[in-house]
């Protein structure tokens, strides 16, 4: 006979914490759920209120854009300006050059006054003109 066969089987064969263990484990488990469901109701979950997204100030980006070196998915992205107008303004810049101020833009095809007034807030400055070689 083994030697293992001589011994009464434990009452706890196949577990891996004892009966005490086991219960204090339960008791913890129990202790986090009813912790985590009291937090859920005190934040207004029942209510439907968990998630209240406007508890912060909205913010706005502020960004400025050189004419004379942007590509046209980041002039698209100035107010009154598609993809179109802004596909305008790289090939009127390459084909003419840069401009030498924001005036300039008005000979793209499609920028007025208005439109130009709208998009100074986001132009970068222009250097001085007078810097310029070859103007």
């Amino acid at each position: 006979m083994s030697p293992d066969a001589s011994q009464p089987p434990s009452s706890n064969s196949g577990w891996l914490l004892r009966r005490a263990d086991q219960v204090g484990v339960a008791v913890l488990v129990a202790a986090g759920l009813i912790t985590t469901l009291g937090w859920f109701v005190a934040q207004g979950g029942l209510r439907g209120r968990l998630v209240e997204l406007e508890r912060g100030e909205p913010q706005t980006a502020r960004f400025e854009v050189d004419v004379n070196s942007a590509e046209w998915p980041e002039l698209a992205q100035l107010p009154g300006i598609g993809e179109t107008l802004a596909k305008r303004i790289v090939e009127s810049r390459e084909k003419d050059g840069p401009f030498i101020d924001h005036n300039e833009l008005r000979r793209v095809r499609g920028i007025g006054p208005r439109t130009l007034e709208k998009l100074r807030p986001y132009l970068r400055p222009m250097p001085d003109s007078q810097g310029l070689a070859g103007r």
